[in-house]
């Protein structure tokens, strides 16, 4: 067991009957028949303040959940973050979370004088599987995939990971079983190959 992978998944959906979960349940299969350790990060059953009340002028004290999910984090090789995008963005939720977990002094740190930054993820990996109403062709030619961007450039490589792979599952909305039953097929293979 001490040369499986590390996983943490985060499930950034508010709602535990969605499509989401069934994401991310079948992602957890797939890893743990690979021998992987798993760890969830439940977003909607953490106990946490998603305002970042005075932005980084004065400190938030951290709540115990908060506290262990930055345990997790620090603990995994690999993040696997599971979301719908909305509005072009994350889940309000997700977004409080990573506002108040991915820190200064955790997650990276600023250096004296100078525009650049010490990353503090680095040598870890992440998968980004998300869910659209829309065709993923269409958010990324036409919209631009601003939460990919987000997501995988501004959160996850400025914390230093490095590798960033998504997968983006649309459209959702009128989908047929069959569409649905094909992604989770797929999502579990990736959970299997710890990618």
């Amino acid at each position: 067991m001490s040369n499986s992978k590390k996983i943490a998944l985060i499930i950034g959906h508010p709602d535990k009957e969605s499509y989401n979960f069934a994401l991310a349940a079948a992602y957890k299969k797939g890893a743990e028949k690979s021998g992987a350790e798993v760890r969830e990060i439940i977003i909607r059953e953490l106990d946490f303040n998603p305002n970042l009340q005075f932005g980084y002028r004065k400190r938030t004290e951290l709540e115990p959940d908060l506290l262990k999910a930055q345990e997790i984090l620090k603990w995994a090789d690999h993040l696997v973050w599971v979301y719908p995008v909305w509005w072009g963005s994350v889940p309000a939720i997700m977004k409080g979370f990573l506002d108040r977990v991915l820190l200064p002094g955790f997650a990276f740190k600023k250096r004296e004088g100078s525009v650049w930054w010490d990353k503090f993820f680095t040598g870890k990996t992440s998968r980004l599987i998300c869910t659209l109403d829309q065709p993923t062709w269409f958010y990324k030619l036409v919209n631009g995939a601003p939460s990919h961007k987000a997501m995988k450039r501004l959160t996850m490589n400025f914390i230093g990971v490095k590798s960033v792979k998504i997968t983006d599952i649309g459209p959702l909305r009128l989908s047929k079983d069959s569409f649905r039953a094909k992604w989770l097929a797929h999502v579990e293979k990736l959970g299997m190959q710890n990618k």
